[in-house]
């Protein structure tokens, strides 16, 4: 048994994932490029990654997000990092809603299925009484710390390209330690250096 599996065993659930700290390396299923396959989180250290929650397939806005997703996708690859959408359905409903639905045919992402719920218990975007996840976005850098976590209510839909300002902010304070980006930074403008001849003038 492993160490984080022992501390799962022994809080008697899943680890969360807190901004700061490395996730925990939660194992599942997904649907790509017409397969089926099985990875973990840390299959994807080295590059950006961004795990995209959303309720259900077959559902109203998802489709929406998730092919805004799709239609940014290569500008999120662009930027060293890989996507992943994930529901509490099947791969098996992810295969038949890609099959049948114009909007998610677009979608060349990785879809995680997570059935049993661990993957959003991790993250805490679980819905127990309904067995569905609330629309939670999070960036994970590339040695699996957790640098962006944000949840919305179910009602209230997403921007691919907020998403893809906010990866730019985390990448470029990555790359040059000490700045920080102010609100709506988008690249090439002006950053700060926090000091503290700052204090009290912005």
């Amino acid at each position: 048994m492993t160490e984080s599996n022992e501390m799962k065993h022994m809080h008697g659930g899943p680890l969360h994932a807190h901004v700061g700290f490395p996730v925990p390396d939660v194992s599942f299923e997904y649907y790509h490029n017409e397969e089926f396959k099985k990875g973990k989180l840390s299959d994807y250290k080295g590059k950006w990654l961004i795990l995209f929650f959303y309720p259900a397939d077959f559902t109203f806005v998802c489709p929406t997000e998730l092919e805004e997703m799709a239609n940014t996708y290569e500008l999120f690859q662009a930027e060293g990092a890989e996507v992943i959408s994930v529901s509490t359905d099947t791969v098996f409903t992810h295969k038949a809603w890609h099959d049948h639905s114009e909007a998610i045919k677009k979608i060349t992402y990785p879809m995680a299925a997570d059935p049993t719920g661990e993957l959003c218990m991790t993250f805490d975007t679980y819905i127990e009484d309904e067995g569905m996840s609330l629309r939670g976005t999070f960036v994970i850098d590339p040695e699996g710390i957790l640098k962006l976590s944000e949840v919305n209510d179910n009602s209230i839909g997403r921007s691919a390209k907020e998403l893809l300002r906010k990866l730019k902010a985390a990448k470029f304070v990555a790359e040059n330690d000490g700045m920080v980006c102010p609100a709506s930074w988008n690249p090439g403008e002006d950053t700060l250096k926090p000091g503290i001849d700052l204090v009290g003038k912005i």
